[in-house]
């Protein structure tokens, strides 16, 4: 890693000296959750207020609002799950390919896969019609030599078909674009002359690498995505330049690093899971500080239940992810598995006589029953407010006077306690229990399947729900604690006000180790890092250095698959201190910690070199959260009621969570309330509040 540094005069010629006022914003689907911080005073404020699904940008500019002029505001950064949502839903545009001669159909056949693993059947639909890919004469071999150039004449005139049927957005992926871009720029040049939206994208401006159907399908996808993501940009941005708003609007990328808006219109693959990283950001921090370097994240919102694995304080990077069966995006991104599991999540008895919790979700309009607005199906919140866990008198948010605890049981008792047989608290309990299975499965999945003991992580609950259920998980999945952090329900707003901004990048390489060119490696190292920083300073934003992170995707000869290796190299004086030797030592260490061996003799070789440049913002210092230090816990002691465990009433403590001090210790049952999150110990449970304002949860014995 090398530290390039970034001087004053840099940050000041960006528009980047003096601190301000930052706020991230985190659109859920039921909140959007918001945290303000004044650089300057180190002053902290938080908001939630209900999103408006199909136009987010009146719970945008109401949340905003919550912390005064909007014109007084010097940056947002924003994590968005418009993207995720369009892909789920098939929501996205109506997108024409132009692709090489016999390569129409790579989208269909994928990896020959299918989504029944064991069955033999099953459908997939790819994004793109089979009649809006079109092809073009042109070929390129694997080493870059161009054996037929592009026949210009026949892209524009697929262009201009695809246009007429209506195309939105034009996507344009030649085989073997990799190794010599120019047929696609002659293509996109061509293609230009008759396309007059500004969504148009080659295969080598996406993902320049190696892999035909996964290049294929990044690049539909981005294409798919560009006027969805740049219009819901676009309405926000003309939102908050009607209320004088002169800052940098960021958007958060799917590998937790912060891109402008810019960026995110040209790469909108990247934000695919934009809302869900800047949640495991600001965990891995928070969980970092209080000494907890090996966590699971559980992020519980309205709709989902989002899961991530941090070991030795570290979030784990995934090359790509799968939003959906075939669509295959490729572009780092935190490792995150979600599941339909949130507090709007709808209970329903199927036609096997089985409880059942979500997908479906009751989001925020109509929302809950307890909500009152016109849903009648039970949901998990419904089922945490019959059971007493939530405070009917105290809802999240600050926007409903009053939850409606009759209406949720009714709900509960004709939709899941009549067809089960049971009673009304006992169906409550059992939609909780299930919601816990499937969340337990998920954390089971990021851990154990993965090779790690989940004996030795904490989870760290957040969202809106997370707290309401920490006893639970750590019980089913046997973690050994868990941390809660100080403002659960803005967690991922947090993250996206201390994220760094990153940009990664991939060039594939495909070169064997043994008589490499090391010159030239280093003026491709030293290229690629320029191209990333450059997008980096383009953002705007107060960093104090940009590092630079080189990794090279290896194998042995005769294998597939790669492996990621982590070079030690830094940039000096416009070089780096590249080598072959740092290279195979490099490969092996990589190799060896995988596969526990080594294959002496077999040559090696380089696939892919990617680059990834960081620029680090201003430190976050945590401590600003901490609890108060005059109050006591007597005094944060609100009352008592009756909360359900295992099949009866419990008299359970209540207490004003942000007004427990350092050291509190409490004893389970308990009730720990604040303005965006509940946090519920069991009778089995105890809790102490640590230096940094986290609740630490753990058995009594």
């Amino acid at each position: 890693m090398s530290d390039l540094g970034t001087t004053k005069q840099q940050n000041e010629k960006l528009g980047q000296s003096g601190l301000g006022r930052i706020v991230g914003v985190d659109v859920g689907g039921t909140f959007t959750d918001l945290f303000y911080f004044d650089e300057a005073s180190s002053k902290f404020r938080t908001n939630k207020v209900p999103s408006n699904r199909g136009d987010e940008a009146v719970g945008f500019l109401d949340g905003l609002k919550g912390f005064g002029a909007i014109a007084d505001l010097s940056s947002i950064v924003h994590g968005t799950t418009v993207g995720t949502n369009a892909l789920l839903e098939r929501k996205g545009a109506r997108v024409g390919l132009i692709t090489t001669e016999g390569f129409r159909d790579v989208l269909e056949m994928r990896r020959r896969d299918r989504p029944n693993t064991w069955g033999l059947w099953g459908d997939f639909i790819p994004v793109v019609e089979r009649d809006m890919r079109l092809e073009v004469a042109e070929r390129t071999l694997a080493d870059g030599t161009i054996r037929l150039g592009v026949d210009v004449d026949a892209v524009r005139v697929a262009a201009e078909k695809l246009k007429a049927m209506g195309a939105e957005a034009l996507a344009i992926v030649f085989v073997n674009a990799y190794a010599n871009p120019e047929n696609e720029e002659h293509a996109v040049e061509a293609a230009r002359a008759v396309w007059d939206n500004e969504n148009l994208a080659c295969s080598t401006q996406i993902l320049p690498e190696i892999r035909e159907f996964e290049r294929t399908s990044t690049t539909v996808l981005n294409a798919y995505l560009q006027p969805v993501v740049g219009s819901y940009l676009g309405k926000l941005e003309t939102a908050l330049a009607s209320e004088d708003f002169a800052g940098r609007f960021h958007i958060v990328q799917s590998n937790g690093g912060v891109m402008s808006t810019e960026t995110a219109r040209r790469l909108p693959a990247r934000t695919a899971l934009s809302g869900p990283a800047a949640g495991v950001i600001a965990a891995a921090a928070i969980a970092k500080a209080a000494g907890f370097p090996n966590v699971i994240t559980g992020d519980l919102g309205g709709t989902s239940f989002d899961v991530s694995l941090i070991a030795d304080g570290k979030a784990a990077l995934a090359a790509q992810t799968t939003i959906d069966f075939g669509l295959v995006i490729r572009t780092p991104m935190i490792e995150i598995t979600t599941i339909g599991a949130g507090g709007g999540s709808i209970a329903h008895v199927d036609a096997g006589g089985l409880l059942q919790v979500g997908p479906e979700s009751a989001g925020s309009r109509p929302g809950p029953v307890c909500y009152g607005q016109g849903n009648t199906r039970p949901t998990l919140t419904d089922a945490n407010v019959v059971l007493g866990r939530i405070n009917a008198d105290r809802p999240i948010g600050g926007k409903l006077a009053r939850l409606d605890v009759e209406a949720a049981k009714a709900a509960i008792e004709q939709h899941v306690a009549k067809p089960l047989g049971l009673g009304v608290m006992e169906a409550a309990e059992a939609i909780v229990k299930i919601a816990d299975s499937r969340m337990a499965g998920a954390i089971r999945l990021m851990s154990i399947e993965r090779g790690h003991d989940p004996q030795k992580f904490a989870a760290v609950p957040f969202g809106g729900g997370g707290a309401l259920h920490v006893a639970a998980l750590i019980r089913e999945v046997g973690l050994k604690a868990a941390l809660v952090p100080r403002y659960p329900g803005v967690t991922s707003a947090l993250g996206c006000v201390i994220a760094d901004i990153r940009h990664d990048q991939v060039q594939t390489l495909n070169l064997s180790l043994e008589g490499i060119d090391v010159a030239a490696i280093d003026a491709r190292m030293v290229e690629e890092a320029g191209k990333a920083r450059a997008v980096v300073e383009d953002a705007h934003l107060t960093v104090e250095r940009i590092d630079t992170l080189f990794e090279l995707d290896m194998h042995y000869v005769g294998q597939t698959h790669t492996v990621r290796v982590t070079l030690p190299a830094t940039i000096s004086g416009g070089n780096t201190d590249v080598s072959q030797a740092m290279i195979q030592q490099a490969f092996e260490d990589a190799y060896q910690a995988s596969f526990s061996r080594l294959l002496p003799g077999v040559p090696m070789r380089i696939v892919n070199l990617r680059t990834s440049a960081i620029g680090i913002r201003p430190s976050f210092d945590l401590k600003a959260l901490a609890a108060p230090v005059d109050t006591t816990v007597a005094s944060a002691t609100t009352g008592s009621r009756q909360v359900w465990f295992d099949g009866a009433w419990h008299e359970t403590t209540i207490y004003d969570r942000l007004q427990l001090p350092e050291g509190s210790e409490i004893q389970g049952p308990a009730i720990l309330e604040q303005p965006d999150a509940t946090t519920v110990v069991s009778p089995e449970f105890k809790a102490r509040v640590d230096l940094y304002g986290n609740i630490i949860v753990e058995r009594k014995s």
